[in-house]
């Protein structure tokens, strides 16, 4: 047998060698298994940057389990590419929702001194936010995930104005620190979110809607509403919903984008089974009760068409969009499996807030989401206020009637009906009222 030369015996060894130095190094991984990809990390806030125009969608900070905000028809920006989809959810999951909630402001605290004389008692201006959220625990215990829509930012120290002196349509709010915490112990076997596409997340200025995440992050609280991607929560079980909220104001995806709308929706259904949209838009006050498939303006401002926008939203596949921002309770209607609360008004906003009927009417919305995304079971529980801003639950259920009799006014032929115990039902429904 012809002898191999020198040269290729020494080629040979050094090739073997190398092999066994990479099979060293490899640290024994299983042959085919994936190596997961690492994320970015989560609820990043950068340095401030320069005031964003008007319109224009806040990117200096992610909440939740987002990534990189993404206002185009691109996907999320990951350090390496995505891993495959989650497994399919195998519990129900229960979702419960309030409106608008304002745990007292510390950027004006002289309004304490008027109501004191109006209501003849003393009035604190920053009471202890536990005990405003006390009487709402009974309405979640019940819940996975509670969602309520943050009117205000949450810090301390100095802010920049956003009201000019002598303003009389211009408020701004601020939340003491401590509400974060008493936020995330609304309930204890929950998981807690705050929307916070609003038209007062940035009443403290960019650098407030950065604190406000901030803090909501330190309390364990997920937010959403400051980019166009989902915010996934997990259950105690592992189950997972998605959370997408918009604002026709600067903080916020635009609900006016339609098509931008379904894009977002339909890609968060595509990956998440449950998908939980959330609007803050509308018209506001004692006259906003009526819901219009229409444009609505308030105080020069355009506040949107919340039935053209929901609409969307349910088309592309969201499992319940819920309504906040006119302050005042709206009808509901089903479209498809989608069920749509257009408004659930003011559920506890302690401050210079006016409190007539129907301003001191609020309601918990609770839907339970089968494994697949669909409502298997909904009910609306009744709130009331009294000034200035001590919230109770109602027995009497009035604001679920209410709710009924304006869903049958504005979507007679696709109404979400209030029966017995408050649950909601579809039109066809024939179970007794």
């Amino acid at each position: 047998m012809q002898r191999a030369p020198a040269g290729h015996v020494l080629t040979l060894a050094l090739l073997v060698s190398v092999t066994l130095l990479v099979a060293t190094c490899s640290g024994g991984r299983p042959q085919g298994e994936r190596q997961v990809p690492r994320v970015a990390p989560q609820d990043s806030v950068p340095a401030a940057a320069e005031p964003p125009p008007a319109g224009a969608v806040p990117d200096s900070a992610v909440p939740g389990d987002s990534v990189a905000a993404d206002t185009t028809l691109g996907e999320p920006v990951l350090d390496l590419p995505p891993g495959p989809a989650a497994p399919p959810p195998a519990n129900d999951v229960r979702v419960c929702a309030g409106g608008d909630v304002m745990l007292g402001s510390n950027l004006d605290t002289l309004w304490a001194l008027r109501a004191e004389r109006r209501l003849g008692r003393p009035v604190p201006a920053l009471p202890d936010p536990h005990e405003l959220l006390a009487p709402l625990r009974p309405l979640v215990e019940d819940a996975d995930v509670v969602l309520l829509n943050i009117e205000g930012a949450i810090g301390e120290g100095p802010a920049p104005p956003k009201c000019r002196p002598g303003s009389r349509n211009c408020y701004a709010f601020r939340q003491p620190t401590l509400a974060a915490t008493a936020l995330r112990r609304l309930s204890d076997g929950a998981e807690v979110i705050g929307n916070l596409a609003n038209n007062h997340a940035m009443d403290a200025g960019r650098r407030g809607l950065e604190a406000t995440l901030r803090h909501l992050r330190s309390a364990d609280v997920h937010a959403t509403g400051v980019d166009t991607l989902p915010t996934v929560v997990a259950t105690g079980r592992g189950d997972t919903v998605a959370f997408l909220g918009f604002s026709t104001a600067q903080a916020g995806p635009d609900p006016g984008d339609l098509e931008a709308v379904f894009r977002h929706v339909a890609r968060a259904v595509q990956r998440y089974r449950r998908v939980v949209v959330t609007a803050h838009m509308g018209a506001e006050g004692v006259g906003a009760q009526r819901t219009p498939d229409a444009t609505e303006m308030f105080l020069g401002e355009d506040r949107g068409n919340s039935v053209a926008f929901a609409r969307t939203a349910a088309r592309a596949g969201a499992s319940v969009v819920i309504g906040h921002g006119p302050h005042v309770l709206r009808g509901a209607e089903w479209q498809g499996a989608t069920l749509i609360l257009y408004s659930l008004g003011n559920l506890l906003t302690y401050g210079p807030f006016s409190l007539g009927e129907p301003l001191n009417r609020g309601a918990v919305a609770c839907v339970t989401l089968d494994p697949d995304g669909t409502v298997k079971w909904a009910a609306l529980r009744s709130t009331w206020q009294r000034p200035p801003g001590i919230v109770a639950g109602d027995p009497a259920a009035r604001s679920a009637w209410l709710v009924d009799s304006l869903s049958q006014l504005d979507f007679p032929g696709t109404a979400a009906r209030l029966r017995s115990e408050a649950v909601i039902t579809r039109p066809d429904s024939t179970e007794r009222r």
